[in-house]
């Protein structure tokens, strides 16, 4: 399973290798007919002691003569110069090995990133250009948006991909409220949504809207029921601890005690119910905010 919002734009293609075919021709490119798409190794370090390994690696068999090519799919937060050394060096290693034509595929979040992502490399010099570059890009810039429930229930892959792509977008929630329904009872996928969006309002957000799914067979004792009430306690109890904690910081504000916002995060983190009642109590006395955390 996927374990980071980077690794999720691009793993999220091993799940569902075929997502390829249907998501490149909504930025209008075109994708060639196929019989199959294999995963590959991704280390592509060679016999020196330097690690170079592409994010994800594909083999597409086209249909017909010919052996195909390959895909190298590569997830960017940010500009990074060094990259397009890195690039350039994994396509000439990936057609040497394998005597296939390579691709790149660069997967964003931002618009600014998916600029610079498909601007061409060019490598050689002043008077003459021996290789150059031109990345493919699938982000907020090009990729078009699903919000409408219909449109979302058509492909649910495809769907996941788009609330990845837009995460940085404005209106995220008002997205989230438009799939959710249609995603929550897909748990494999709405799982990969929560673990892409990274940490923040929005990924607590789209947790919340999950937790409205219920089992199908409530009653029965299946393992999804009761990994959906182990769900709901934790949420209860999380809600509790939130409240604790506001209430902490809330009589600190009130008596004019100034707080810091490494002494919020801590108190807005802690889920423990016996710590944040001590820390209730002690909001009533303390001089400073920093005097909460005294002794531990």
């Amino acid at each position: 399973m996927v374990g980071s919002p980077h690794d999720t734009l691009h793993q999220i293609f091993r799940k569902e290798p075929d997502l390829f075919a249907r998501l490149l021709p909504r930025v209008g490119i075109a994708f060639p007919e196929y019989h199959s798409i294999e995963s590959l190794d991704t280390d592509l370090t060679e016999i020196r002691p330097l690690e170079r390994r592409v994010d994800s690696l594909f083999r597409v068999r086209t249909v017909g003569e010919g052996g195909g090519f390959l895909l190298a799919v590569e997830s960017q937060g940010k500009p990074v110069q060094e990259k397009h050394n890195s690039w350039t060096y994994y396509l000439a290693y990936l057609y040497a090995k394998y005597r296939l034509p390579p691709v790149l595929l660069v997967v964003c979040q931002d618009r600014a990133t998916a600029s610079w992502a498909a601007e061409p490399i060019r490598v050689g010099s002043c008077f003459h250009t021996s290789m150059q570059i031109f990345p493919l890009v699938l982000g907020p810039k090009n990729l078009p948006l699903i919000a409408d429930p219909e449109e979302a229930a058509q492909d649910i892959p495809v769907t996941a991909f788009s609330v990845l792509a837009h995460a940085k977008d404005p209106g995220l929630l008002a997205i989230m409220d438009g799939v959710g329904p249609v995603v929550g009872p897909h748990k494999d996928w709405a799982e990969i949504i929560e673990v892409g969006l990274g940490e923040g309002p929005a990924r607590d957000y789209w947790r919340k809207l999950m937790e409205a799914y219920t089992p199908v067979f409530p009653g029965n004792g299946t393992v999804m029921e009761e990994a959906w009430h182990k769900v709901h306690a934790d949420g209860e109890a999380r809600g509790e601890a939130r409240g604790e904690a506001k209430a902490v910081l809330r009589v600190l504000r009130a008596r004019g005690v100034e707080v810091s916002d490494a002494v919020c995060e801590r108190v807005m983190a802690c889920v423990d119910l016996d710590v944040l009642e001590t820390w209730l109590d002690r909001s009533l006395t303390v001089a400073s905010a920093e005097e909460l955390f005294a002794g531990e």
